[in-house]
């Protein structure tokens, strides 16, 4: 017996539709730097979207077409998140803070026709256009010099070039959005590349519908249109964690920092604009935190930060705690659209019991499903003690890596199980109640004289010492062991501790054989194009004997 239910599509036109009228007051502002921000009210934000799909239309972009954005968090790009899925199209988020030659190797593998910029990344863009054979349009956005673009003509580059706000002017101001297949492809990210090329990763449009409903659900960010949310997730990092399109369905205000990252700017942001949520990787808010430590601000309106891409320090949580600001740990990845985990305690516990909670990477929401697999391929029980590899699977979790254009998906044995669940590649255990907790990635796991060490928590360890900014521990060959941990810090400025203070203060926290005998200071810990430590970077310098490492 088959339902009496309507069968309507999910789909991102209907989060559109239902944003810019349902929620037509709510507003996205977009820091510009100076004076006042720009504010730009939901309706007007669907009426632009509806102008921008009719002007990329006539530019040749159809349905099955992809077309690339690289900008900053902005209004215009949330113009464009909606509007190009919306008239069919696949919009493809294009990371500009990848290295040249991979920002040319995705669009080119994607199949970019068009690509919308802001102003300020031409000097990135306009180099590359050479080199991407299938752009035909690029369209610029925001402020920015445009004299890059002046030699494409004698350089023998094609490719048309129209500003934004002349190419919508005078358009409708209503689409009729085509009705689509819900499993379309409605976006596309590339991963970080780490190893290799990047993968794509294709989104539908119903994962796309049904990952929004969950980031709104109370047991994940319970964001509601009473809220303000302040997206410092770059919107070229998995779709900035979902909110762009989870905000819109649900009118929560956005607070959009563009390309003003830095500390100093957003502790104004927050200020002036009182967001009562954000979302950043850790190393924002320990940049945060040591700002407003410098010079106070008033962060109290942020009942709550979304905090992912990397296990969270607990000294930084405690801090944040102080200043009225609740940090809560949630996990995912580009294949994950990426929401797979939300840190929220039980009900009815005191701050003390809630603690531990806190530090795990939380609950799979009722669209993930997830399981542990030891070495031998068995699945493990949730006891909180049996570590394995997470694979998980749900509506909103990829099955394949986009495979190119014309060819078939790709489903790689280490990243694809043979019954179809996502291989992370983090370990981790999970407790009898559900809660998941990662104790390393796959990769970055110290495997010393037949034990696993977390480098993570050696990693947490360290941070928690007052005179510690920064920490990252590889793991480095060792004749004796087969591994031992390598811990490199960044001390703050003026700081008096040693590697042996540095060692004593972490024995009262790890087993003694887990502590590590080399040690290196650094000036910065090497980050990837999204923020996260990038420790194969610390492995090639120790090989190449390029740090000071003192063995104690």
């Amino acid at each position: 017996m088959l339902s009496t239910m309507q069968d309507v599509p999910l789909l991102v036109s209907r989060i559109l539709i239902h944003g810019s009228t349902a929620h037509r007051q709510s507003r996205v502002t977009t820091w510009t730097g100076e004076g006042e921000p720009h504010r730009r009210s939901f309706a007007e934000i669907g009426a632009r979207a509806a102008q921008l799909a009719h002007a990329l239309r006539d530019l040749g972009i159809s349905e099955g077409s992809v077309a690339g954005t690289l900008m900053w968090n902005n209004a215009e790009h949330v113009e464009a998140y909606l509007a190009i899925p919306s008239m069919g199209a696949v919009l493809h988020t294009l990371n500009l803070r990848l290295p040249p030659e991979q920002l040319a190797w995705v669009a080119n593998h994607a199949d970019d026709r068009v690509i919308i910029a802001n102003g300020s990344v031409l000097p990135l863009l306009v180099p590359l256009l050479p080199h991407l054979p299938a752009v035909e349009h690029v369209v610029v956005t925001g402020p920015g010099d445009r004299a890059p673009l002046a030699g494409l003509a004698a350089a023998g580059v094609s490719v048309q070039v129209h500003e934004y706000e002349e190419l919508i002017a005078g358009r409708p101001t209503s689409f009729d959005w085509p009705e689509l297949d819900e499993r379309a492809a409605a976006a596309m990210c590339y991963t970080s590349g780490t190893t290799g090329d990047p993968k794509g990763v294709v989104y539908s449009h119903r994962s796309i519908y049904l990952h929004s409903m969950q980031v709104n659900m109370a047991e994940s960010m319970g964001l509601t249109n009473h809220d303000t949310t302040l997206m410092v997730v770059p919107q070229f990092h998995v779709n900035a964690w979902g909110l762009p399109h989870a905000t819109f369905m649900t009118g929560v205000n956005m607070l959009m920092p563009d390309r003003f990252l830095q500390p100093a700017p957003l502790a104004e942001m927050i200020e002036r604009e009182r967001p009562t949520h954000a979302a950043a990787v850790p190393t924002i808010w320990q940049g945060l935190l040591a700002e407003v430590t410098a010079r106070p601000r008033d962060l109290t309106s942020m009942a709550r930060v979304t905090i992912g891409g990397a296990a969270c320090p607990p000294s930084l949580m405690e801090a944040y705690d102080k200043l009225g600001v609740r940090l809560c740990h949630a996990w995912g990845m580009t294949e994950t659209s990426p929401l797979g985990t939300m840190a929220n305690p039980p009900a009815g516990l005191t701050s003390e019991e809630e603690w531990p909670y806190r530090l795990t990477q939380g609950l799979f929401p009722a669209g993930v499903e997830g399981r542990l697999v030891g070495p031998d391929g068995a699945i493990l029980p949730w006891d909180g003690e049996s570590a394995g590899e997470l694979e998980v699977r749900g509506p909103w979790i990829a099955g394949a890596y986009y495979g190119g254009v014309g060819a078939e998906p790709i489903r790689p044995a280490d990243k694809f199980s043979e019954d179809g669940w996502l291989r992370t590649g983090d370990v981790g255990v999970i407790s009898a109640d559900g809660y998941l907790t990662l104790t390393d990635r796959a990769k970055d796991v110290i495997k010393s004289g037949g034990e696993w060490i977390s480098s993570v928590a050696l990693e947490n360890a360290l941070m928690a010492h007052p005179e510690v900014v920064e920490a990252a521990v590889v793991a480095v060959p060792d004749d004796k062991w087969g591994e031992r941990p390598l811990a490199t810090v960044v001390l703050a400025e003026g700081a008096t501790a040693d590697y042996g203070t540095l060692r004593e203060f972490l024995a009262g926290r790890i087993a003694k054989w887990q502590l590590p005998e080399r040690w290196a200071v650094v000036e910065t810990v090497p980050k990837t194009s999204v923020g996260k430590f990038d420790k194969k970077v610390i492995r090639r310098w120790y090989a190449e004997g390029e740090l000071d490492v003192t063995r104690l």
